[in-house]
């Protein structure tokens, strides 16, 4: 049986599901001399995320960091379900899907490392960046042309806007 090319799949997406570090990050932590660690965050990422939100699917973060910078920048997107400091990324992945009353072939999950594998395994559309953990490119669907933190999250949100007739839609009005 033919596998299934991952364009087919971006329709069906309802949900959008990432993780941080080295997904919305490049895998970098600044610590400071007093412990305080600073994450560096792609601005079109974040366009692309409140355009997925302003859409009407759902956007959710699942980490194992607990950066409370992190959670601000992403409720400042309009991000309402955001787990920090997971340790069992698939128990808060189960809790979303209940809560949402969403099926898992339905998620786009994108993650970068081992502790994202078991969770990626659950959903219809597994993808992660480019430079993503060996094993995590071999359990993706679609494997982004961009590197975490440069990027990837807005290459399969732009994906999927754009098959759903959402990407740009407010800025094509206006310039007809």
């Amino acid at each position: 049986m033919a596998k299934t090319s991952y364009k087919t799949q971006l329709k069906n997406i309802t949900t959008l599901v990432f993780d941080v570090d080295g997904v919305l990050t490049d895998s970098s932590v600044l610590v400071t001399t007093d412990g305080e660690m600073l994450r560096q965050m792609n601005t079109r990422d974040g366009f692309a995320l409140k355009a997925a939100v302003d859409a009407g699917l759902h956007v959710c973060v699942i980490s194992g960091g607990s950066n409370e910078g992190v959670r601000k920048r992403l409720e400042g997107l309009g991000l309402s379900h955001i787990i920090l400091g997971s340790h069992n990324k698939v128990e808060h992945l189960n809790n979303l899907i209940s809560t949402l009353k969403i099926k898992a072939e339905d998620i786009m999950y994108m993650g970068d490392d081992i502790p994202d594998i078991p969770a990626m395994a659950m959903v219809g559309l597994p993808c992660c960046p480019q430079d993503a953990a060996p094993e995590v490119k071999a359990i993706s669907g679609y494997v982004s042309h961009v590197n975490g933190g440069r990027g990837a999250a807005r290459d399969i949100i732009e994906q999927i806007l754009k098959i759903k007739g959402h990407w740009m839609t407010e800025f094509s009005a206006k310039y007809d």
